[in-house]
């Protein structure tokens, strides 16, 4: 009886959503193996997915209450973790990964949770965030880790925090001047922003505001920014699967990190503007339902966490999708769900398990009442 119940509070739209991006992404992925005429990324994906897969379920066990004494002891532990990054071998110039034999961890995706978890748990007593020095706290929180993961380099991950703070504070009624006021430091910071990023990191800014579509072969990551439009341009409305190849010219499809960074453009190419299209939709509607979990969602804590949650995988859909167009820059940042990779796709797949794991509760934590805050630490 226990089991029957648990199966029918699941918001199975959210599993099926996950599976048909996963899908998606192994499409793309397979195409990317073709291209390049070497590796088997398909095949590790699918292991990587069998093992993220458990990952979302485990996340939907433990009722999300219990989860949340646990949320700061978590975010303490992964900043130690980003910081013991540092003292590892550099990997491509970079220090992100923590060497585990069969794989490599990658701290950043732990701390983009722990960041989530304990944003929640601070934002959700109202006398936390309705004046301005409780915003300080969370600015702070925010800042340590967008610190640190800057200086590995990865301006990517970095660039998502700000964003899920904001979605977070807006969520729990922080004051609109309060939240003008958090834009304007994030504006003021700018300037040290630039001079704490590492030579590559500006370079991939600069390479947003000098385009060129048209004359010698650009290097570096200009040559990512036109291959990466180049190849999705190749797959016109229908895509090479239905079309034909467009030319026959291997050099036209080359594209560096196809199958992780712009495993985007693999999809274009093979199933054209149709299928950018479909997965770009895929994602609304899973965002969409994570909003309506949110909405429904009394507990203070459960809410926030189910915000944070959307506009964690959001963020990362937009910034993905707008470099491979040139409408952001060049961040190595990976598409949630889609992209080759183990660290964020077990991260991803946790992150929606928490989702799962707020919308499956019963009694008061979903319900259409209003949303009400607690008063009391």
């Amino acid at each position: 009886m226990q089991a029957t119940r648990w199966i029918q509070r699941v918001p199975w739209m959210v599993v099926a959503l996950t599976g048909a991006l996963m899908t998606a992404g192994l499409l793309g992925i397979n195409r990317g193996d073709e291209l390049a005429e070497s590796g088997n990324y398909f095949s590790r994906q699918l292991v990587w997915i069998a093992l993220a897969l458990p990952a979302m379920l485990i996340a939907t066990l433990i009722p999300y209450r219990k989860l949340r004494r646990f949320s700061m002891p978590l975010f303490g532990l992964s900043i130690v973790l980003l910081l013991t990054v540092y003292f590892m071998p550099a990997k491509n110039g970079a220090h992100r990964w923590i060497p585990l034999g069969v794989m490599n961890f990658q701290p950043s995706e732990l701390a983009k949770i722990a960041f989530i978890m304990a944003l929640a748990h601070y934002l959700m007593y109202r006398h936390n965030y309705r004046r301005l020095p409780g915003l300080l706290v969370p600015f702070v929180l925010t800042l340590v880790p967008v610190g640190l993961i800057l200086r590995e380099p990865d301006l990517g991950t970095s660039l998502i925090f700000l964003p899920v703070l904001f979605a977070m504070l807006f969520a729990a009624g922080a004051r609109p001047r309060h939240l003008l006021l958090i834009v304007m430091l994030g504006v003021a910071l700018l300037p040290a922003l630039w001079i704490g990023m590492s030579a590559e990191q500006k370079s991939r800014i600069v390479t947003l505001f000098v385009q060129r579509d048209s004359g010698p072969t650009p290097t570096g990551d200009g040559y990512h920014l036109r291959q990466s439009k180049q190849v999705l341009a190749l797959g016109g409305l229908l895509g090479s699967k239905v079309q034909g190849v467009a030319i026959d010219d291997p050099a036209a499809y080359r594209l560096p990190a196809s199958r992780t960074d712009f495993v985007f453009c693999l999809v274009g190419e093979r199933y054209g503007l149709t299928g950018c299209a479909i997965s770009l939709l895929l994602y609304v509607c899973l965002f969409a339902k994570g909003l309506r979990i949110a909405a429904a969602t009394r507990e203070p804590f459960g809410r926030l966490l189910a915000v944070g949650v959307v506009a964690l995988i959001a963020t990362q859909a937009i910034i993905n999708a707008g470099m491979t167009v040139g409408l952001m820059p060049i961040t190595g940042m990976t598409l949630p769900l889609m992209s080759y990779g183990g660290s964020s796709l077990l991260a991803t797949c946790f992150a929606l398990g928490l989702l799962i794991n707020v919308a499956m509760r019963p009694g008061y934590e979903i319900t259409q009442h209003p949303f009400h805050f607690g008063e009391s630490s």
